[in-house]
């Protein structure tokens, strides 16, 4: 390797391991790849000097110099030599752009021409994706235009630093109350979106803080918006509707009292002044106790446009969330149903909104669950704009703590046909503005990320992100295509490497769903607290209207028209019909629609209740699969990055099988009907913790039963505490796995001994979202490779550490 292609390697080798450089380590190609780029012009021109422009060209030398080792040259104007040409061409719109290899005078021509600053700049992201992928350029001739105009994410940052549901760390915008002093994560945050084609960015949480309008704060937004605008990411703010009383000092903030207006009036004007490009507010309003419109009678359409006409004269944009539902039902009302509640609020308005306003819809009717059927909203307003909200951060599907690629959720609901207005028109194209004529439109990705070095706390869960931009940009696209670029560019060249990891991105999502919430229950989650582990009976019996209305005889939601709540009702004639009837409702979200007895047959002719157990058993190997398969790349991937994945991989195998056992049992103890198969509550090999010899340690019951294992676990009050027992099994090498509990509210230390030899120690310090021994933090240890011989003696010792009592609920003993 060439000297400078070696410097380059080692840069991006140490950038990989950390995960900062996401798909963008632009690693040095191998001799075969650089040949087919061997003709690449050494030249590159910018014909004009938007921001975006001049990183568009900084890019491009840093992406060449970086893969093929060369450091192309900057002309001022067109050389008498071959040259990459980059300019502003406005007759292809906002974002789009041209790449065209063509000959001038002789000369070979790359020309990248974009309809303003930041279409050149995605220009050359293609350029150097293809170029990464290895993929020809020679000869292109190609145009491309994004499908929507609204690709947004949302962070939901708080000016103390924390981020709400985020998962990577503190926040890169704020700390302290104020906007953080270094700008240098969210200028690399902005790059990374600009490279997926990502065009706004609204930076603090949607449950705002009002103090993001004073006028000492507006020059520390602008700030952040010079941070972000040489990558074409233009700021967003969101906004709280009380502000006019809270921070204008008004008595009032009805949108439809004159001096509410001009105070809104006034005070974007202020905004504008600090930073002229500003894409607009976002608004969450009458949502979970935040202020909105109905404190004075008035609705969603008064409180929208009271703010969107004074974004007019600035050209910006109002998105006002949907997600507007009452979080005080009554579970016993069995007409109530939070799932309406979107349509029910908002159907009425339609047409009612300004031009520039945009509905924020999230794409189900709940929120983020594992499935969901597709919000009816989204086919339910033919003179409104809207755009189409998913969750990037996993609120619901792990945390970042399991692989789930959730573009396989989001192609799916793009994809699907509403049948409206015509038969075949699908999401896509109703979120986008095009089935209705609409120039607004989009989507909107809520994405969290932090100052973790890797962004969202898992190397993985960065391709969520990619798959956002990607299919934002163009929903045409495959999730096998998006999973396979975005492997190859983040682990680089070896077919076995990336091959392995587009292939368990794309298995991810639908083995997360089997072992946590299939045939359409959601996550069945704790839904009260911490949105994490397993906990079925969360869900019932309170107010915020995720219920799945389980009792001994059935479980599921009737939401027919026939005899439910009559959601199916909102959706067009086609999709209502499908949903309705039981006969073609899809099985997999059979409960979500239906209400039906545990022995009720599926159409594979499986029941109901032999589904769940098998799905959930079946889900929790897919999960043991994973780690093995990623353990076999040992030496093909960075150490650092491997080893990463590697603990990330086997924390997930170990609580897809708290999942897996939780909901069994508590299935098992609503519906009374044993598992065909036997497998509940016969492990082979497990070892209940208050069953072994103890020292120190004292068993407790755990609450609800069904998050540990025999529902009892072990948790010591001394210094130091052991749990013995004998192996009984045959001789062999065998894995042993210490399921602990690893709370939040200290680090606990644990030993692993074989007959007196330290055989392995670790702490308990993931930090998982809980103080208490529970489904959400109960944790699992494998310690592999161990000889073993009957009689052989195992302890396990715990060394408590502040609120945290080294909990244990049971060691395993495996092939």
């Amino acid at each position: 390797m060439k000297p400078l292609l070696a410097l380059l390697a080692c840069a991006a080798l140490a950038q990989a391991g950390t995960g900062r450089a996401a798909w963008l380590r632009y690693a040095p190609l191998d001799e075969t790849a650089r040949a087919g780029y061997r003709e690449l012009p050494d030249v590159v021109v910018a014909l004009s000097g938007e921001p975006e422009v001049e990183s568009a060209q900084a890019e491009w030398i840093r992406g060449v110099r970086r893969m093929l080792g060369r450091v192309p040259r900057i002309e001022r104007t067109p050389p008498n030599e071959n040259a990459v040409v980059l300019r502003v061409d406005g007759t292809l719109g906002p974002g789009a752009y041209a790449l065209r290899d063509t000959a001038a005078n002789g000369h070979r021509v790359l020309l990248v021409a974009g309809g303003d600053g930041s279409g050149v700049l995605y220009g050359v992201f293609d350029l150097l994706r293809r170029m990464a992928l290895g993929e020809p350029i020679r000869g292109i001739d190609e145009t491309h235009r994004p499908y929507q105009p609204i690709r947004w994410v949302n962070q939901w940052d708080n000016l103390d630093g924390t981020i709400e549901r985020g998962y990577g760390g503190r926040s890169l915008f704020f700390e302290g109350g104020n906007v953080a002093a270094d700008m240098t994560r969210v200028s690399e945050y902005a790059r990374l979106l600009a490279s997926i084609g990502v065009n706004a960015c609204a930076i603090n949480n949607v449950n705002a803080n009002p103090r993001v309008l004073a006028p000492d704060f507006l020059p520390q937004l602008a700030r952040v918006a010079a941070a972000m605008r040489p990558w074409g990411v233009k700021l967003v703010v969101s906004v709280d509707f009380a502000s006019p009383k809270t921070q204008g000092g008004l008595d009032t903030f009805d949108p439809l009292d004159p001096r509410v207006a001009v105070w809104w009036k006034a005070k974007t004007d202020e905004v504008y002044r600090a930073v002229p490009d500003l894409a607009g507010f976002l608004l969450k309003a009458d949502s979970e106790g935040r202020a909105g419109p109905s404190t004075y009678g008035r609705t969603h359409a008064d409180a929208a446009n009271v703010i969107a006409r004074a974004l007019t004269p600035h050209g910006g944009v109002l998105l006002y969330r949907a997600f507007v539902y009452n979080h005080h039902a009554d579970w016993r009302d069995l007409k109530a149903d939070r799932a309406r509640a979107a349509y029910d609020n908002f159907h009425p308005l339609d047409g009612k909104f300004d031009a520039n306003v945009v509905l924020q819809i999230k794409h189900g009717p709940i929120d983020f669950q594992t499935r969901e059927p597709v919000s009816p909203l989204l086919a339910g307003l033919a003179h409104t704009n809207e755009a189409m909200e998913v969750q990037i951060t996993q609120e619901y599907t792990g945390q970042q703590r399991h692989m789930v690629f959730l573009g396989s959720m989001w192609k799916q609901v793009l994809d699907f046909e509403m049948g409206w207005p015509n038969a075949e028109t699908k999401v896509k194209d109703l979120v986008s503005g095009r089935a209705a004529g609409r120039a607004l439109g989009g989507m909107v990705g809520v994405a969290n990320v932090g100052r973790d070095e890797n962004w969202l706390g898992s190397d993985l869960a960065m391709a969520n992100l990619y798959a956002f931009g990607r299919l934002a940009w163009n929903p045409d696209l495959s999730v096998e295509r998006i999973a396979d670029e975005w492997s190859r560019m983040t682990f680089g060249g070896d077919g076995r490497v990336w091959g392995t990891v587009a292939d368990l991105l794309l298995a991810s999502w639908r083995t997360y769903e089997r072992y946590t919430g299939p045939l359409g229950t959601g996550t069945l989650t704790d839904i009260l607290h911490t949105h994490y582990g397993p906990d079925a009976d969360s869900s019932e019996r309170n107010g915020w209207g995720q219920w799945h209305r389980a009792d001994h005889e059935g479980m599921g939601m009737d939401r027919t028209v026939a005899t439910g709540t009559g959601y199916t009702s909102q959706y067009p004639k086609k999709v209502a019909a499908m949903y309705e009837s039981l006969t073609t409702c899809p099985d997999n979200l059979l409960l979500f629609f239906h209400h039906v007895p545990y022995t009720y047959k599926l159409h594979s002719g499986e029941t109901m209740i032999q589904y769940v157990y098998d799905v959930h058993y079946q889900g929790a190997a897919e999960a043991e699969e994973f780690a093995r398969r990623w353990g076999l790349l040992r030496g093909l991937v960075d150490e650092d990055r491997w080893e990463r994945v590697q603990k990330q991989l086997d924390y997930q195998a170990g609580h897809a099988a708290v999942w897996r056992d939780d909901l069994n049992a508590w299935f098992l103890r609503m519906s009374g009907i044993p598992d065909a198969r036997g497998r509940i509550g016969h492990q082979p090999g497990r070892i209940e913790a208050e069953a072994m010899t103890l020292e120190g340690y004292t068993p407790v019951e755990i609450h609800p039963a069904e998050a540990a294992s025999g529902g009892k676990a072990v948790e010591c009050a001394a210094a130091v505490c052991r749990a013995s027992f004998r192996y009984t099994g045959e001789a062999g090498r065998r894995t042993v796995r210490v399921q602990y509990l690893d709370e939040n509210d200290g680090a606990s230390t644990y030993r692993l001994f074989v007959n007196g030899q330290q055989v392995d120690a670790w702490t308990a310090d993931m930090w998982l979202p809980s103080k208490q021994p529970d489904s959400n933090t109960s944790t699992r240890r494998s310690v592999r490779g161990l000889a073993l011989r009957p009689g052989d003696e195992i302890t396990v010792e715990g060394h408590p550490d502040s609120g945290e009592r080294a909990g244990l609920d049971y060691v395993e003993v495996v092939r």
